[in-house]
């Protein structure tokens, strides 16, 4: 048995969840398969389709949005959670949730509605994910949210570490069922936040590649992707070298995937934890990449924020989904009449919830949907190439 299967979570000794339910309930599925199932049910979810991963409101098929980017985490999330023995259902849970809270139009949504709440607590992708997982999803009768259990919740909380300083929505999620948040989570949570990375780090470059942004010859100065090209062209030298980038991201995720799991069954070993409560109690993280891929990995990300994530072209479109963003909340703030009538209807007198609430409805919005609702309720826009 590997050495971190002893420290799977187990959804038999959950902590449980904010609202009791009956024991009697749908289908034979224990509380994590439950978790993962409602979040494929959410209306939060589906919408993720519709929500850009890289590039503003793709007009291709063939480009990811955040729906194929959660799929995709949770491929790789379940196939390290396998060979670590971990629980698998729990960790597809936290990988297909892990994005849901993101506004429309990416980290420049985000950005723009930060700075619009600048003066009511800001806001957040990853507590704004809390928030909609309790309390804006409603498909229940008789309480807000999914009712998901307490780890998922601390799961998604802090994927990435202790939280020392919460804003207000992952606040209010942990004032309703305390997370704990100043201890690691489980090591399904720190399997899905890595599993994010390895996605985005991989699939980021098939796409950018797609769309011309990024050429071969200026990955290949990268020393992570030269290894991958070189070995992807030593296996096949007959085949042409556009057929050869499929392989080359195939065998870098495998590369990176293989030297997680060996590092981390290190890790554990090396710690003497037993369960997962004392994973919790480690102080520190212990599912990573080594020292010599950690780096490798970090020199990838430097060169895709200098050559794919701050192209010309991309923050063009940063700026009108910024100026989208800004209108919308603008004017739905002086006019609730612009609201639609079930989110007038609950519309807050008092700040900051009026803001916050606002906010909500904006952070819901797909891309195509907020760039619809501006040119109905604020005016003409130009968008750049890109959108």
């Amino acid at each position: 048995m590997r050495v971190a299967a002893s420290c799977a979570s187990d959804p038999a000794r959950s902590r449980g969840r904010r609202y009791a339910e009956p024991d009697a309930e749908r289908g034979p599925r224990d509380a994590f398969q439950r978790d993962r199932d409602r979040v494929v049910h959410s209306i939060s979810f589906r919408r993720l389709r519709h929500k850009t991963q890289v590039f503003m409101a793709p007009d291709g098929d063939h480009f990811r949005v955040r729906l194929t980017h959660s799929i995709e985490v949770a491929q790789i999330g379940r196939v390290i959670a396998r060979a670590l023995g971990l629980n698998e259902d729990l960790t597809e849970a936290l990988c297909l949730a892990h994005d849901i809270g993101h506004p429309p139009f990416g980290h420049a949504g985000e950005d723009a509605l930060k700075a619009a709440l600048a003066g009511e607590g800001g806001f957040d992708h990853n507590g704004h994910t809390l928030r909609v997982l309790t309390e804006i999803e409603r498909p229940y009768p008789r309480w807000n949210g999914l009712n998901l259990s307490w780890e998922a919740l601390e799961g998604l909380a802090k994927h990435n570490g202790p939280v020392r300083h919460p804003g207000w929505a992952l606040a209010q999620a942990d004032a309703d069922l305390p997370l704990e948040l100043d201890r690691w989570p489980s090591l399904e949570a720190q399997v899905a936040a890595i599993a994010d990375d390895i996605a985005y780090d991989n699939h980021d470059i098939d796409d950018g590649l797609r769309a011309g942004l990024l050429t071969l010859d200026q990955l290949l100065a990268v020393p992570l992707v030269r290894r991958s090209w070189e070995a992807a062209r030593a296996r096949f030298p007959e085949v042409a070298p556009d057929r050869l980038l499929g392989e080359m991201v195939r065998g870098q995720i495998g590369a990176m995937v293989n030297d997680l799991i060996a590092e981390t069954e290190r890790r554990v070993a090396a710690s003497g934890v037993g369960d997962v409560e004392d994973v919790r109690g480690a102080g520190r993280a212990l599912v990573g990449f080594s020292d010599a891929m950690r780096e490798a990995e970090r020199d990838l990300k430097r060169f895709m924020y200098a050559n794919l994530y701050h192209h010309p072209r991309q923050i063009a479109a940063a700026e009108a989904a910024h100026h989208v963003v800004t209108g919308l909340f603008a004017t739905y703030r002086a006019d609730a009449d612009t609201l639609p009538p079930e989110w007038r209807s609950r519309l807050p007198d008092a700040e900051p919830w009026r803001s916050r609430h606002v906010a909500d409805f904006i952070a819901g919005m797909t891309d195509r949907y907020a760039v619809t609702r501006y040119r109905e309720v604020v005016g003409v826009i130009d968008l750049p190439e890109g959108f």
